[in-house]
């Protein structure tokens, strides 16, 4: 054979090669037309989404259930590039993805997120679409499901320089730059839900009237701002509460602490009133400054403060009556009353089950001295810390069992507590003083669930004082038993 037929046969023996192993890699694929995906969820679902706002980015696994792999032609959005809804498969972002190959018993994921249109509702709307999966000269369709909701936004317009906030007992001098908007009181719209970010300011001499129904939902550090000689009023009602939440609330973002910052009363803001509200996943839930009048610089009742990173109700100077209160699930402590103040607090309930790691501070602190340095503390008379039909129970033992309350007490200095009708966990009230029930279990419904509603068998129940109560109704709406329950709650 010259070089020439030579070189002519290993072309045409790698020419049958390649056809060979091209018809081989085309039988290697399910070509069975009744062939299908089979999926993670039969529908992936959006919960409420603020128009404009990019969501979560959702998951879902693709599975190929048969013997071979699964050549799948083109994924793409029914609605093309108007959709609302983007994916990405796999890695690839494109509008359509051509040529995904999912093994034999094997998967692939692909990811979801929406963004939806602002229009002219005010209540929420359905956003729909489905993802297209082209193969085997058919298709099948994934439905893709969103609720939008049109809001109010605010966003930052201003920085102002502040001094850095902590919740003990040690000064700081620290100071931070925060980007801040004005609220338009005024014309404040009670129609739709309001989207703050950064710092929204209630500003001097003026007052927020928030009523049922309002929702104000906080970005990442963002803040309710009542300023100097400002005031916020909340009324809402109890099936119609005013809500105070993080953006988030897809999966496990619906509980989760730490979300957003705090409403802030800050030194001089004034009559500041709050009723029938939920205040929850933040890093504190309220945090009120000294009193400047002869009026309690807060006051709180009907309402639900939880899941916040930090503490609940953070009290610094202030003049604070709160009734019929749930303070409960935070990372250090559910109520700190330090650098002095008037506090008094009836028929709540401070519970403490934090899930997220070990707390490591007890529920309830109260202090009566304001430490600038390691050298300079300057006295503040705590001048009455009251709580009557209260339960402060959870699961923080403490150093030496001292349990959920804690005296952060300097000598010389008044220190004016007083326990009556109380469930309490601690060693440091005494148990024949104040008609207290101490370290009983008060048997709630599912603590770990959030059920602080007491079992037919507590100790709470029958076991507070009539005089102390400020409503007939309980935080549920049930009718107060006579004598009532203990706490925020009568048993179901």
């Amino acid at each position: 054979m010259t070089i020439r037929h030579k070189t002519i046969f290993i072309i045409a023996v790698l020419a049958s090669l390649t056809m060979f192993n091209s018809c081989i890699k085309e039988q290697q694929y399910l070509v069975d037309g009744s062939a299908r995906l089979y999926f993670s969820e039969d529908t992936v679902m959006f919960d409420t989404v603020f128009a404009t706002m990019a969501t979560v980015t959702r998951q879902v696994k693709v599975y190929n259930h048969y013997d071979e792999p699964l050549m799948i032609d083109a994924v793409t959005i029914e609605s093309g590039s108007t959709s609302r809804f983007r994916i990405n498969v796999d890695g690839d972002t494109s509008f359509v993805a051509r040529d995904v190959e999912i093994g034999a018993h094997d998967s692939i994921y692909i990811f979801v997120q929406a963004n939806i249109n602002p229009n002219d509702k005010t209540s929420p709307y359905l956003v729909e679409d489905r993802i297209v999966f082209s193969f085997n000269k058919k298709q099948q369709k994934l439905p893709l499901m969103a609720y939008g909701r049109n809001a109010v936004y605010h966003l930052p317009t201003y920085t102002h320089q502040i001094y850095q906030l902590y919740i003990n007992s040690r000064g700081q001098t620290d100071t931070m730059w925060i980007p801040f908007s004005i609220i338009d009181c005024a014309n404040w719209d009670h129609t739709r839900p309001h989207v703050i970010y950064g710092y929204a300011v209630v500003n001097s001499n003026e007052t927020l009237h928030l009523t049922a129904g309002d929702e104000l939902y906080f970005g990442d550090k963002a803040c309710l701002w009542v300023y100097d000689s400002a005031t916020l009023d909340t009324r809402g009602s109890i099936d119609r509460p005013v809500v105070f939440s993080s953006i988030r609330h897809d999966g496990h973002y619906d509980s989760l602490p730490g979300q957003w910052n705090y409403i802030w009363l800050s030194a001089g803001s004034k009559d500041n009133h709050i009723e029938w509200a939920r205040i929850e996943n933040g890093t504190y839930g309220i945090v009120v400054d000294t009193n400047i009048n002869a009026n309690p610089t807060l006051e709180i009742s009907n309402s639900v403060i939880q899941n916040h990173s930090m503490a609940g109700i953070v009290g610094q100077g202030a003049w604070i009556v709160g009734d019929n209160l749930l303070v409960a699930d935070c990372g250090q402590t559910l109520v700190s009353l330090q650098y002095g103040g008037r506090y008094r607090f009836a028929n709540s309930t401070f519970a403490n089950y934090w899930r997220y790691g070990s707390r490591k501070t007890p529920s309830l602190i109260l202090n009566n001295y304001y430490q600038y340095d390691e050298a300079t503390v300057f006295p503040r008379p705590l001048q009455q810390a009251d709580f009557m039909n209260c339960i402060v129970y959870g699961n923080y033992g403490g150093n030496n069992n001292t349990g959920e309350i804690l005296f952060d007490r300097m000598d010389g200095c008044t220190f004016n507590v007083q326990f009556s009708h109380c469930l309490l966990r601690t060693t440091l009230v005494d148990s024949t003083a104040g008609n207290n029930i101490v370290n009983r279990d008060p048997l709630f419904g599912d603590a770990r669930n959030h059920d602080f509603t007491p079992s037919d068998k507590s100790p709470a129940i029958g076991a507070g004082n009539p005089s102390y109560l400020g409503s007939d109704i309980d935080l549920a709406g049930k009718p107060r038993n006579n004598p009532p329950t203990i706490g925020a709650l009568e048993p179901k």
